[in-house]
């Protein structure tokens, strides 16, 4: 973990995570914009697209989701200590969430924000009161039996949610400094099944694909797979320079998701992607956006403590006016820090 800038420590690995779903999510997205071509024949899925699927397609918004239930749950032990009405701050918080996703659908029709917002004021909030052990039964309940029964989809949401906030709750993300091993292991487990169900679902047929659990099973061991092997990563000394890109890109994980719906919306009709099968296209759209939001993240974390949306929010949910421009110090301490790192690689 590293020093934040709520004068509190923040959890570095969960930053670059999220950093990581974001890009993943930005492909998806792209397609479903821009309403490129699923097949090229009928009932025959596009051999780019159908490989495409495997790789992306519900593999990182069940990361993003479960994330989204973790740091509920550590943003309301940190406003507990703020305040004696955190609860009340999250409602808000919340709140002003699902205002920016209903702005945000108008653009980008199956937008999470406004569902995870409505979800967090519906699930999240009263779960917090349940023991923990209730939370992870739970949450294994809403994603494993949800994924068999229903597939996959924002039905997979609430499950997620809780998932994460019991892995709060029992402390892993205070810890994951400790718990080299046990990740180890889950990434074992996860990559041979992930593999195994994403052939299950490579083979299932387009027309079946709906009525199929394959996609939504395949997609949760993916995930898994992803997730485990991303903190791992982190672990080396690759994983710290990758580290400098996807970290500052999960800091700003709300203005680089809304923003990038903007970008794709901008530069898409330029090259071509609509009703297209053009799916390599994508993959290069997706690396363009990715690396002018990673430099303009880093840039902007250098002079500002939230980014642009991220500040916004926080003034909301606290209803004031929250300071966000780095001092002289500070810029100079994360100078220091980051000129520490380069010596000691």
């Amino acid at each position: 973990m590293y020093p934040g800038d709520s004068e509190r420590w923040r959890i570095y690995e969960l930053d670059a995570v999220r950093g990581f779903a974001l890009c993943g999510i930005l492909v998806v997205n792209i397609w479903q914009l821009t309403d490129m071509r699923v097949t090229r024949a009928p009932g025959v899925l596009d051999p780019q697209r159908h490989v495409l699927s495997v790789v992306f397609e519900g593999r990182f918004f069940p990361i993003f989701s479960f994330l989204f239930g973790l740091s509920f749950a550590l943003f309301l032990d940190s406003a507990a200590r703020r305040t004696a009405r955190p609860r009340l701050v999250l409602v808000r918080r919340l709140v002003a969430l699902g205002v920016l996703g209903l702005v945000h659908h108008q653009f980008q029709p199956g937008e999470a924000l406004l569902p995870y917002a409505i979800v967090g004021l519906v699930i999240l909030l009263p779960a917090a009161w349940l023991p923990r052990w209730v939370v992870l039964a739970a949450g294994l309940a809403g994603t494993v039996g949800v994924a068999f029964a229903l597939g996959g989809g924002f039905g997979l949401v609430p499950g997620l949610f809780l998932l994460g906030l019991a892995t709060a709750r029992f402390g892993i993300a205070d810890t994951l400094d400790d718990r080299g091993w046990q990740i180890t292991l889950l990434f074992a487990i996860a990559v041979p099944a992930a593999i195994v169900a994403g052939m299950w679902e490579y083979r299932t047929p387009y027309l079946n694909l709906l009525a199929s659990p394959a996609p939504a099973i395949a997609g949760l061991l993916g995930a898994l797979a992803y997730l485990t092997g991303v903190l791992l990563l982190l672990r080396t000394e690759a994983g710290e320079i990758a580290a400098e890109l996807l970290v500052p890109l999960g800091r700003l994980a709300l203005t680089n998701y809304v923003t990038a719906t903007a970008l794709i919306l901008a530069l898409a009709p330029l090259i071509g992607l609509r009703d297209s099968t053009r799916y390599g296209m994508v993959l290069a759209l997706a690396a363009a956006i990715i690396v002018v939001q990673a430099v303009f993240s880093y840039a902007w974390l250098t002079w500002f403590r939230y980014g642009p949306f991220e500040w916004v929010w926080r003034c909301v949910t606290w209803w004031q006016l929250v300071p966000n421009r780095r001092s002289k110090g500070e810029r100079r301490y994360l100078a220091s820090a980051k000129n520490a790192k380069s010596r000691r690689r």
